[in-house]
């Protein structure tokens, strides 16, 4: 399928891809079962450069497209989706200095992320504040020249293996979006510690951590933005980030698409290959509509953030909402061709349908996505 990719953006698809046939597809069921973050794999991918696709050149990167971001993603995921989604929040944070950050937090930070010596994480969630994301409660107080963080955050990926957080706290109690801050935490600050990894049904090869701040020392320095301006700051990135992950979905229905394809074609059932039989057919042609339907919503977005469309965020929760409901339903669908080899551990699908179903609920769950394109369709008449 023809895409319009520039050379580049084919080179850096070719590059991803590549990898992940060679190394991650034969990894997954043991990444899956394992339960851990692959980190040797991610050696590997810092040696193969792919991390300076999220940086610019000036900082030792390739370029910050979020096309090529978003291809990256994409390929990665189709490959596992815990790989795919780490290596997408790794872009949550990066791009969140890029847009807000200062030059010398630019300086400090960025190349460390190009050359892959550091992974980065975003932290907004609580354990009282999921889709409500005002309701946070982290605090930081201002003591001299730093602030005083206390609070929890739930559900952080990439939380024990992260070198730098990208937090949001609460500095003017009462204010509520205008009184949000965010700050770059560093893992060595003093009174931050990682709480417990949860154990997730799906995405396993991605870790998901509680994170505790106990007066913890933030420098002033590290404020990322504008003080009390940390909660819009928030919702500019993740107008980003949900494009990513809607790229993970992507990826994801389609390595279930690429499964279900092979076993119709060698699975034999009353003497004939089974993707002889109009009933499995038709559920690939559907599975095969929604995949590209999903991609070129995902690529359109991706399009619309590197040219600075003001518009994003209307087209950001469109993607995200199809796209990850496109990945559920595809995952499904290949399972049931499958039939009961589907549901068992012995075959991929089982993974991906379980890997797929997170990305309805994170970034904002598909029901808040649909809440924001309405408020956008009906403040436009």
């Amino acid at each position: 399928m023809n895409y319009f990719f520039s050379e580049h953006e084919q080179m850096v698809k070719d590059s991803f891809s590549d990898y992940v046939n060679k190394r991650i597809i034969p990894l997954r069921k043991q990444l899956d079962e394992n339960d851990e973050f692959p980190a040797e794999i991610f050696r590997e991918m810092a040696q193969n450069d792919f991390f300076r696709v999220l940086v610019p050149e000036e900082f030792g990167g390739i370029s910050d497209s979020q096309m090529l971001a978003s291809i990256g993603i994409e390929e990665l995921s189709r490959g596992d989706g815990g790989i795919g989604v780490t290596y997408a929040v790794n872009a949550i944070a990066t791009k969140g200095i890029l847009l807000y950050g200062s030059e010398e937090q630019k300086k400090k930070y960025l190349p460390a992320v190009a050359d892959g010596r550091i992974l980065t994480a975003f932290a907004l969630t609580e354990p009282g504040a999921g889709s409500d994301s005002g309701a946070i409660k982290t605090r930081a107080v201002k003591k001299g020249n730093t602030f005083i963080l206390d609070g929890v955050k739930q559900f952080i990926t990439s939380g024990e293996i992260a070198d730098i957080i990208m937090v949001i706290a609460v500095t003017e109690p009462g204010q509520g979006h205008r009184g949000h801050t965010a700050f770059i935490v560093e893992k060595g600050f003093p009174g931050f510690s990682v709480g417990k990894k949860e154990d997730k049904m799906g995405l396993r090869s991605s870790v998901t951590n509680q994170l505790i701040f106990e007066e913890c020392e933030v420098p002033e320095s590290n404020i990322l933005g504008e003080l009390n301006r940390g909660f819009y700051e928030a919702l500019g990135v993740l107008d980003r980030s949900r494009i990513g992950i809607g790229a993970q979905a992507v990826g994801i229905a389609q390595g279930a698409l690429e499964e279900a394809i092979q076993y119709a074609d060698t699975r034999e059932q009353f003497g004939h290959p089974i993707g002889k039989f109009q009933a499995i057919r038709h559920i690939l042609a559907d599975m095969a509509t929604q995949v590209e339907a999903a991609r070129l919503m995902v690529y359109q977005a991706a399009r619309m953030s590197d040219a600075g469309e003001k518009e994003l965020t209307k087209m950001s929760a469109m993607c995200k909402l199809f796209a990850t409901d496109t990945a559920m339903r595809v995952s499904t669908d290949a399972v049931q061709i499958f039939g009961g080899y589907g549901y068992m551990k012995e075959y991929p699908v089982e993974k991906m349908m379980r890997d797929a179903k997170v990305t309805q609920i994170y970034e904002g769950t598909n029901q808040i996505q649909r809440n924001t394109i309405a408020a956008r369709l009906l403040k436009s008449k």
